[in-house]
Formats: C-alpha cells, structure tokens, sequence
C-alpha cells in the first residue's frame, strides 16, 4: 500500500512541475518538435540527470535495486517510432496529454484513448512481436557504465556536464 502512496505523491508533484514549468502547452510541445523552443528538452534532461544521480545513489547505499531492461534494438525502433508520430500528430507526449488533461483541455483525452487501445493493440500483438521484433538486435541487460567498462559515477558526471554546457548554449541561442 505505501508503495502506492509513493507512486501517487511522486506524480502529483510530477504534473505539479509539468504544470510549473509550462511544459504541457501545446506552443512548447510545437516549439520543442520544431526544434525552436528547447523548454521541454530542458525539463527533461533536468528530470533525467537528477534521476540518475537519485537512482545511482539509492543503489549504491542498497536502498534500491536496479532493474534494467534488456536492450532490444527492434522494440525500441518501432517503440520511438510509434511515441514520435503520437507526439507529432497529438501535440503532446504521454505524460503531458494527462497533465493537460488535468488542467481541462479535452483535446488532450483523443490521445489518452489512444494510449490505451495502442496498450491494448500491444498487449494482443505481444505474443507475434516476441518471437519477431523482439528478437532483433537483442544486447539483453546492458549499461552504458557496462559497455564501456567504466564506473558509473565517471559516465553520471560526463553527463551532467555535458548536460550543462547544453543547458548554456540553449540559453545563449534564446531556446
């Protein structure tokens, strides 16, 4: 039960800052797929590099435990394809149709129907896909601190870093 309280709080606060940082108006979804307004990019990258430090931290202190998915190059393919030409027709990703949801914007509801019958359409096909794209360039459980036999600590700060200097020349460029 208090894991389900966890994942309530956490998405609470989530669409809070959704909602903080503006990223669930349809202009910066426009701006970021035109690649003119990088206020989504830098909300996720901030959410990507303070997970991994969070996520890294709890494994190494052995309050967590990391699962980590194998890493199917046929899955990902269609599965960035299939979100790419969600996004690009909706106007909005996953996580943003229910936050926009939340602040009343019905259009964002044709997306979230349309998340669930792709779940479903998913969940059908899983059995066909498992024996085919599935299958394709499969590396199974793989890190990038793995492949390149390095410690995860050294990879975490290469990307903060570059993470900063990307954050510095979007501010520069105005996007």
């Amino acid at each position: 039960m208090t894991t389900l309280i966890y994942g309530l709080v956490t998405g609470i606060l989530f669409g809070f800052l959704l909602q903080k940082g503006r990223v669930l108006r349809y202009d910066k979804q426009l701006g970021a797929l035109r690649l003119i307004d990088m206020t989504i990019v830098k909300f996720m990258l901030s959410a990507v590099l303070v997970g991994m430090v969070g996520v890294y931290l709890l494994n190494d202190l052995g309050l967590a435990k990391l699962s980590i998915k194998p890493m199917i190059v046929g899955g990902v393919v269609i599965g960035g394809l299939t979100f790419g030409v969600g996004w690009g027709l909706l106007g909005y990703c996953p996580g943003t149709s229910l936050g926009a949801f939340g602040e009343g914007r019905w259009d964002s509801l044709l997306g979230i129907v349309g998340m669930l019958c792709g779940a479903a359409l998913y969940a059908e096909a899983y059995p066909t896909m498992k024996a085919t794209v599935l299958t394709w360039g499969d590396f199974g459980k793989i890190t990038l601190p793995q492949v390149l036999g390095l410690n995860h600590w050294f990879i975490i700060t290469l990307f903060i870093i570059g993470g900063l200097y990307l954050f510095r020349w979007f501010e520069k460029k105005g996007l």
